[in-house]
């Protein structure tokens, strides 16, 4: 029997839910991909576990029995995991962290020499993530903490009793572009005139924050280039290119070396809020004693 663990946590999700769409939305993936990973656990279970005739959906006698077996393999395999995690970082258990790729760059290892300064030292491993992905770690046990900036959309998503969250700081969105010859921008959002944009893909959050900005300041531009990362945008900004909107902690030393220039007043920025997040029913040590030292003020 080939039983993918994916399909069991899924399973508890719809137990939860009783819903399709709703455990879809919990696991990140779309409603027709999760029907698809349920009938898979059934067929290879040579079992009927939902009622799809009932709203909401009911489990079946056989999905009641199984969902006890599978509630219990999920939670076994994750306190397994962790042990491992625990023994693997020897001087104490090791945190996992997940967070956005300019904050794994610009912030993270600023924020952790700060709490070692204080007298706080953990192991800790970061993984660089999108926003989705991240969360959908937390959920799933993947991670005990978020690094992220703010996104109001996402803290919907997210219960704030059972995801709480924690201010670090703050930085801004700058609008950037490279120098010429003398020094100057290449480009001027105050002139009026046209600009060739870089810009963040759809969907991307700190696409969402610029382009609402863009909206309302009416900027006249065009775009020629679009990605979901911070640090690809700054890339193309370097080589001349157009201008980028980027985090200011992502580009501190091009700013101070003169190779990029800000194009615009503080009208033109956007500011960010950076965040961390945890899961209240994870029990780690290591992550309440964190929680508690940061809520003293330790590492701000």
């Amino acid at each position: 029997m080939n039983l993918e663990t994916k399909w069991l946590e899924d399973f508890v999700a719809l137990a939860v839910t009783r819903s399709f769409s709703q455990a879809a939305t919990r696991r990140f993936v779309t409603q027709p991909a999760f029907s698809r990973r349920i009938r898979s656990l059934e067929a290879t279970l040579g079992l009927t576990l939902v009622n799809r005739a009932r709203t909401p959906i009911e489990l079946t006698e056989a999905g009641q029995l199984f969902l006890i077996t599978a509630r219990s393999l999920v939670e076994q395999l994750g306190e397994v995991v962790r042990h491992l995690h625990h023994l693997e970082g020897q001087q104490g258990e090791v945190l996992q962290f997940a967070a956005a790729h300019s904050l794994a760059l610009g912030f993270f290892p600023q924020w952790i020499a700060r709490l070692r300064a204080d007298g706080l030292g953990f192991a800790s491993r970061l993984v660089a993530a999108n926003v989705g992905e991240a969360v959908h770690a937390l959920r799933e046990g993947g991670c005990d903490l978020i690094l992220a900036f703010y996104d109001p959309d996402a803290a919907l998503q997210m219960d704030p009793e059972l995801f709480p969250s924690m201010p670090l700081g703050g930085t801004e969105m700058l609008p950037v572009c490279a120098v010429d010859a003398a020094g100057r921008p290449l480009f001027d959002l105050e002139s009026g005139q046209s600009v060739p944009l870089l810009a963040y893909s759809a969907g991307a959050f700190l696409g969402r924050s610029v382009n609402l900005l863009l909206r309302q300041r009416a900027l006249r531009s065009t775009t020629v280039y679009e990605t979901a990362m911070a640090d690809s945008l700054k890339s193309m900004a370097l080589q001349g290119l157009g201008v980028a909107w980027v985090p200011r902690l992502s580009i501190t030393a091009e700013l101070a070396r003169g190779e990029l220039a800000i194009c615009g007043g503080e009208q033109w920025q956007v500011p960010l809020e950076i965040r961390l997040y945890r899961c209240a029913l994870v029990r780690k040590a290591a992550v309440r004693l964190l929680w508690r030292k940061l809520e003293s003020g330790l590492g701000m």
